[in-house]
């Protein structure tokens, strides 16, 4: 089978760190292949989509919000990255401040700020998401189970990539609420959810339209 066109977007996800947890930041790209085959529903070409996880890295803590915003615009502003990416980036909490420094960053890209919440839907509300917990993780979770994401063999912080999405379990609170999360001492779920929020989005915000040619806003 012939491949056509092939067209690449890169979501960087940011999770937000506080004094004792970390910040996380990703690279995650979304590789659309379309191919010289038609579908004999609709009889538009087919498309075939693959993940990359392309960069991983936990920043030290202490780190200032404004130093991470200018690794954040380092990581935009790359060749490979820049005018073809989107910031994916934690609102929760103070959040929304490290928004408004990235976007008067002047990245060159868009800022898509995600609230996680322990809701039941993803909702969004003008240009911010709030996004249930439980859809980036299971969401995640589901994508590695059908391979549909690879890691790149040279990631510092696989290892501790995989070990957190492994560990990653749901509770039921006493009001009957799901809350997931590593519940065992001294682990974190910063990666996971960097990584996680990367892929959502790569999986919710619409390029092609039927004809391959035209951008869609996001879903």
């Amino acid at each position: 089978m012939r491949i056509l066109e092939t067209e690449s977007d890169f979501f960087v996800g940011v999770d937000l760190g506080q004094k004792r947890d970390y910040t996380a930041m990703c690279v995650v790209e979304r590789r659309v292949r379309m191919l010289d085959e038609k579908s004999r529903v609709d009889w538009n070409f087919l498309r075939e989509t693959k993940y990359h996880l392309r960069h991983l890295e936990r920043v030290r803590l202490g780190t200032t919000y404004p130093e991470v915003v200018r690794r954040v615009v380092t990581l935009a502003r790359s060749p490979t990255l820049l005018g073809k990416c989107e910031v994916v980036v934690d609102a929760t909490g103070v959040g929304g401040a490290v928004v408004d420094l990235l976007r008067a960053a002047r990245l060159g890209c868009e800022v898509t700020p995600v609230t996680i919440t322990g809701g039941h839907e993803a909702v969004r509300v003008g240009r911010e998401w709030r996004v249930p917990k439980r859809d980036l993780i299971v969401g995640l979770q589901v994508m590695f189970e059908k391979g549909d994401v690879e890691i790149a063999a040279n990631i510092p912080q696989k290892e501790k990539f995989v070990k957190e999405l492994m560990g990653m379990q749901v509770r039921v609170s006493a009001t009957g609420h799901e809350q997931y999360g590593s519940w065992r001492d001294g682990e974190h779920d910063d990666l996971v959810l960097a990584v996680a929020m990367a892929c959502w989005r790569a999986k919710t915000y619409i390029r092609w339209t039927l004809e391959g040619t035209e951008p869609l806003p996001g879903m």
